[in-house]
């Protein structure tokens, strides 16, 4: 797709910051809301199952949606979809913030999450061909610092936010963001002519339906018995309809999955280890970000900023790890990464108790942070380097969104467990259940690094630049989410 003007110096600077803002917003409300979940439990009187949904809400549907997102971009015109995106974002944050119940809540963040699934892809592809290739690397690399500074500050906004204001303010500081940047997308960013990209919209609906499914029964599993037709019932609809998924991904003749792409080594060794990953940190998260205000009675900010030694450290290792990724290829990074994650995560599962000192915390959320830098940084240069050029963008995009699967697939898991051995009745009880979840979480992260040991062993043939570029598609990532 080209666009239909010379880019002038004046649109390539909007243009940088447009899509850097709005990455750092969606980046931001993956991370934010983590602080607030205690507040938003006590004020809506909600259910540990219904306060799961207000993260699984957003991360399920942007990660369905991710890579629909740029296919509409292409098919629509990218600046009109990435417009779409801010305004849905927008209103939905605004929806959110009005939301009088749970269930209001959970819906707006579903919404939020397809809103991000516009803007974050068609942000990075919109700067990309703004910026001339000569700029490129600078652009880009201010585009993924937007973003990983959205996933160190999270906590810290968020806490901040609910204790100064209220828990409504983290998504009502969205709103005034949105309504400067949808009129500034319109008029600023470069318009391109649609083409005639296929939507796999069949696809769309398989997956979203299986995943949501199963999802939908392991929140509700610990509540509702196991065995339960309900439960049950759901786990294997979701099941059936996700391997009808995959056999028409087979045959689709625009197939928003190509399931060719699994038949090579590195690239389905790197992903499942991204989805263990994902799963083992961001179920962690979690309940980690509550046990602070629960169980140890901290206040929102304070627990926020008491997260910064885990989030805000791959601001430090990145620009280490960057050279040492294209110096050794991914490989042993991603394998040292998933080992001091799950030692970490190991590490508080002993540690962790209502009353711990704070200094008998710091230690552990270092080398979780280390951990999650060492994999963050190599990843997406690792499954970009095990396909062909033009596979590029799907392989991205597919990355991205098995990352994101994997939170929701963790929280789901990693809260059932803390529901069978503790609860919220007392800080007792909660840490009893913290300490159950996090050993699972551990585990699981473990079993990622083993994963990652199948990923062929190579040299990184790509820049420096290409890498900061394609590391950067993560936002929550992270460390979303934690929890998104």
């Amino acid at each position: 797709m080209k666009s239909s003007a010379p880019v002038s110096r004046r649109t390539m600077i909007w243009t940088i910051v447009v899509t850097s803002v709005a990455v750092f917003m969606v980046s931001l409300d993956n991370l934010v809301v983590t602080m607030a979940l205690p507040s938003i439990k006590e004020h809506l009187h909600t259910s540990l199952q219904s306060l799961e949904w207000t993260v699984n809400a957003y991360t399920l549907t942007f990660a369905v949606l991710l890579l629909t997102g740029a296919t509409l971009g292409e098919r629509f015109g990218r600046r009109r979809m990435f417009t779409a995106g801010l305004a849905i974002f927008t209103l939905a944050s605004a929806a959110a913030a009005l939301a009088p119940n749970i269930d209001v809540l959970v819906a707006a963040r579903a919404i939020q999450g397809a809103g991000g699934a516009l803007v974050l892809p068609l942000s990075l592809t919109i700067l990309s061909s703004a910026v001339p290739v000569a700029k490129r690397g600078a652009a880009l690399g201010f585009w993924g610092a937007m973003s990983g500074l959205a996933v160190a500050v999270g906590p810290v906004v968020g806490g901040a936010v609910t204790e100064g204001a209220s828990w409504q303010w983290i998504f009502w500081l969205n709103v005034p963001i949105g309504v400067i940047m949808v009129p500034l997308a319109a008029r600023m960013l470069v318009k391109s002519r649609p083409s005639a990209t296929r939507l796999d919209l069949r696809g769309v609906a398989l997956v979203s339906a299986g995943l949501f499914g199963v999802v939908f029964g392991l929140v509700r599993g610990d509540t509702h018995g196991w065995t339960s037709g309900q439960v049950l019932g759901s786990i294997i609809a979701g099941a059936v309809l996700l391997v009808a998924f995959a056999a028409w991904e087979l045959r689709a003749p625009a197939p928003m999955l190509p399931l060719r792409l699994f038949a090579n080594r590195g690239f389905t060794a790197t992903n499942i280890a991204s989805f263990l990953f994902s799963a083992g940190m961001f179920g962690a998260i979690f309940l980690l970000a509550q046990f602070l205000q629960v169980a140890d009675h901290y206040s929102p900010l304070s627990a926020g900023l008491r997260t910064l030694p885990w989030t805000g450290m791959p601001m430090l290792v990145a620009p280490i790890a960057g050279p040492l990724s294209d110096r050794w290829g991914g490989r042993p990074l991603i394998i040292t990464g998933l080992v001091l994650q799950a030692s970490g995560l190991a590490w508080l599962a002993l540690v962790t108790a209502p009353g711990v000192a704070y200094s008998s915390l710091i230690v552990p959320f270092v080398i979780s942070g280390i951990g999650m830098a060492l994999f963050f940084v190599p990843v997406a240069n690792t499954v970009l380097s095990s396909v062909r050029p033009d596979q590029e963008g799907i392989a991205s995009g597919t990355n991205n969104a098995i990352r994101e699967l994997g939170g929701v697939f963790g929280i789901a898991i990693l809260a059932s467990v803390f529901s069978r051995a503790g609860s919220y009745a007392s800080p007792a009880s909660f840490g009893h259940g913290l300490d159950a979840a996090v050993w699972v979480g551990a585990g699981i992260v473990a079993v990622a690094a083993a994963a990652a040991v199948a990923i062929p062993r190579r040299r990184a043939s790509r820049p420096a630049v290409t890498l900061v570029r394609e590391a950067a598609a993560e936002p929550r990532s992270a460390a979303r989410e934690t929890v998104h």
